[in-house]
């Protein structure tokens, strides 16, 4: 295994994709984004030929440039998924790699005031530029949709929402059970926050004007001020906190607007959508710091009790923390493909 890039069976080929849902965001993000979409052994070879497509979504903080990193002894997904096309593990298909960054370290893959319109973006101008520009198979049941973390919570609930576009889902350890997920990290906030004076503004400013992540409470605070802006922003964009920041106390109204997009409780409402899917993957690691496993169990028993058959999905725990399973994302992406391909 090489330290560095290697050769690929198929080819990545990068784009800039000019959004005009994005532009004017709340945050000030670009609108202009890159695109990685990756195109299989023989795409070239019959013009005739069209592909399904797997979208695949990032993790909290994450932007498209992760694909390139490099753990040691390890490669980066797109090379492990090129891969798999070229073994014929799998039947081929088209990966777009997409890129919701925000300022705030993410946007779930929602539509808020406080971010933007990701969810329109990806479902809206991403699925029809790629159909455009590369020889998809435009139907549901021949793309799907894949992460990790806040990638694997998208994948969770962009199918709820646009059945008519995503017949398919991997999620890997994504966010879900929002009172295992989020709630303990709350009363750590709001000691966290002492040192601010209740007032997250007051560390986000010094957040941003040093080197990130070199204080302890940066990463959870973060990922409150993350989540309160993609989940609870009221109409101006000014995300509200879920707790009281000095006494810690649940806001009820606050609270209840983060469980409504909680995906084991979204389900009894998407149940027509979720039964329409033709492969669900969930799997986990059953010492996920967040109770991710658990989440994943729960969405799980949720997509039972709709009525979605068990022969669609696959559910697995297994041992690992949160970190670490970029491993599991070629077998998951070999399973779909077996199932979206014609």
């Amino acid at each position: 295994m090489l330290p560095w890039s290697a050769d690929f069976a198929g080819r990545l080929e990068e784009h800039v994709v000019s959004s005009e849902l994005l532009r004017g965001n709340p945050l000030k993000d670009p609108h202009e984004r890159p695109l990685l979409v990756y195109v299989p052994p023989g795409y070239d070879d019959d013009p005739s030929r069209r592909y399904p497509t797997v979208y695949v979504i990032t993790g909290f903080t994450g932007h498209v440039g992760i694909w390139r990193n490099r753990m040691p002894y390890r490669q980066p997904f797109p090379e492990t998924a090129d891969a798999v096309f070229a073994s014929g593990e799998a039947p081929p298909a088209i990966v777009v790699f997409v890129d919701a960054w925000t300022a705030h370290g993410g946007s779930q893959f929602l539509d808020s005031p406080g971010t933007g319109r990701y969810h329109s973006y990806i479902c809206d101008e991403l699925v029809p530029w790629v159909d455009a520009h590369y020889r998809t198979l435009d139907a549901p049941e021949r793309r799907a949709i894949s992460g990790k973390s806040s990638g694997g919570y998208g994948a969770m609930i962009t199918p709820m929402l646009r059945p008519d576009l995503f017949g398919a889902l991997a999620t890997h350890a994504g966010d879900a059970l929002f009172e295992y997920c989020y709630l303990p990290e709350f009363p750590r906030c709001v000691r966290h926050l002492r040192g601010y004076g209740g007032d997250i503004w007051k560390w986000w400013e010094d957040f941003r004007g040093r080197a990130s992540f070199t204080k302890p409470e940066d990463m959870e605070l973060l990922n409150l001020l993350g989540m309160a802006v993609c989940y609870s922003a009221r109409e101006d964009g000014t995300p509200d906190l879920p707790f009281d920041p000095v006494t810690g106390v649940i806001r009820p109204e606050v609270w209840e607007r983060w469980l409504a997009w909680d995906p084991v409780r979204m389900v009894p409402g998407h149940a027509e959508a979720m039964r329409s899917q033709r492969a669900i993957w969930i799997d986990g690691g059953t010492r996920d710091e967040w109770f991710l496993d658990v989440g994943a169990q729960a969405f799980h028993r949720a997509l039972l009790d709709a009525g979605v058959s068990e022969d669609v999905i696959h559910f697995e725990l297994f041992d690992a923390a949160h970190g670490g399973i970029d491993y599991r994302y070629p077998i998951a992406l070999s399973w779909l493909c077996r199932r979206i391909a014609p």
